[in-house]
């Protein structure tokens, strides 16, 4: 079947060959775990971490984030200049592909334009008011497409489920662009107030198909 992952047993290399025809092969570059952590940075050249031209996709994908705060966004934002600034321009859009309370008192779907940003530098929500219970976390991944072009903007697509700080499942659905033709060069994840906790956020290199 197409573009389907095979297999990684007994490889060591982090190498994920896929199917031919589609997907690409998928290398793992780095591992951060949070550890009360204020941010988890990923930053070309510093500590293995490659994000640049090298791969035309990067992954990251969250596992378990589990939060020292309750009630605080899951956020992410984008530097030009290695890391030493995270306030690349943004717009975005965010929405809660379906919602579900645990006690089945409520359920649904809701765009949240507050969560947008709008020409913004600001850091972009990938899953708001995450709880801080022993048993709450959130995990997801995200894409981020081309980050070393110099000819276009660089489009990005995160989805999440999160344990909603009153007891709810979530899916959060967040997509947008860094509207600069510079390469972006780092990406930083924190939460809104407070700290990572624990949990684990993995980057992967997509190579073309």
């Amino acid at each position: 079947m197409t573009g389907i992952v095979a297999q990684n047993v007994g490889r060591t290399s982090g190498l994920i060959k896929s199917a031919g025809g589609g997907g690409g092969a998928w290398t793992l570059i780095k591992t951060l775990t949070a550890s009360s952590s204020a941010t988890l940075s990923f930053v070309d050249g510093a500590s293995d971490v490659t994000l640049d031209s090298t791969y035309p996709i990067y992954l990251f994908k969250f596992i378990n984030i589990h939060i020292e705060t309750d009630n605080r966004n899951l956020m992410m934002n984008m530097s030009i200049d290695g890391g030493s600034n995270y306030n690349v321009t943004k717009t975005t859009t965010f929405f809660e592909g379906g919602y579900h309370a645990e006690d089945d008192s409520d359920a649904g779907i809701s765009y949240e334009a507050s969560l947008d940003l709008a020409q913004a530098t600001g850091y972009a929500t990938i899953a708001p008011n995450v709880g801080n219970g022993n048993d709450e976390s959130v995990s997801g991944y995200m894409h981020l497409f081309a980050p070393s072009d110099t000819t276009f903007v660089k489009h990005f697509i995160v989805e999440a489920n999160e344990y909603y700080n009153v007891n709810f499942s979530i899916k959060c659905f967040t997509a947008g662009y860094g509207n600069t033709t510079s390469a972006v060069d780092a990406i930083q994840f924190k939460m809104s107030s407070g700290n990572i906790d624990a949990g684990t956020i993995k980057l992967y290199g997509i190579k073309d198909s």
